[in-house]
């Protein structure tokens, strides 16, 4: 049985956007939302949710336009307002946001990279991202005690819940997480007996609105590239 207090979190990675298929760097200025593709994996998850009837106290949302285009179609099928969040985004990619991966490692890689690199004059590292990311998750959970909480967002920060729940930082071994677009995946959050948290890995990576159907649930390309090429 679960705690009372116990907060269902539900990470819905956006669908293919423009970014994940072209060259440019997604950020503000290089988001322009979802591909015809990435509307047609939305659709079915707006389906999915529909036919599961997903009950959900709260719809948060990265406000990056491929993030937010998303939510759209989840805010159809919970009937729920969105909540955007900024803290949310994904790396941020600073002065970078805009330019072509090429133009990115011709200005800004010419040196290798370690996890507390800047990914571009104003961007974050991976390790800065991480924090605010983990922060960001933290702050859903303790807002929202014994409630279902719903936040579409980033491959990035799905990846930075399992740091969190891990307790990693981000300057060791790397740990990947290949999430797949429009994939759902579920924590349960509480605070256990000593005040501790508590973490539970209810499912990851889930797209199985997807099989079957003419839309690969992998993007080509990483919106922005993290974390940054390590040092060899």
């Amino acid at each position: 049985m679960n705690p009372p207090d116990a907060t269902e979190l539900v990470l819905i990675r956006h669908g293919e956007s423009v970014p994940n298929v072209t060259p440019i760097i997604g950020g503000m200025r290089g988001d322009a939302g979802l591909t015809d593709r990435g509307r047609d994996q939305a659709q079915l998850l707006e389906k999915r949710l529909r036919e599961e009837q997903l009950r959900a106290d709260r719809l948060y949302a990265s406000t990056l336009p491929r993030a937010l285009e998303t939510a759209e179609y989840v805010s159809r099928a919970l009937d729920l307002p969105v909540q955007p969040d900024d803290e949310l985004h994904e790396l941020q990619p600073g002065d970078a946001d805009g330019l072509t991966v090429d133009e990115w490692r011709e200005r800004y890689r010419r040196e290798p990279a370690t996890p507390s690199t800047l990914f571009a004059p104003g961007g974050e590292s991976w390790v800065s991202f991480l924090a605010r990311a983990g922060a960001a998750i933290t702050t859903l959970v303790d807002r929202h005690p014994g409630e279902t909480v719903v936040a579409v967002c980033h491959g990035g920060v799905i990846e930075a819940s399992f740091y969190l729940a891990f307790g990693l930082d981000g300057t060791g071994t790397r740990v990947s997480f290949a999430s797949l677009n429009t994939s759902i995946t579920r924590w349960r959050h509480h605070r256990g007996s000593d005040g501790r948290r508590e973490w539970a890995a209810v499912t990851f990576n889930d797209a199985g609105h997807l099989a079957g159907e003419r839309t690969p649930t992998e993007s080509p390309r990483e919106a922005v590239p993290t974390p940054p090429d390590e040092e060899e």
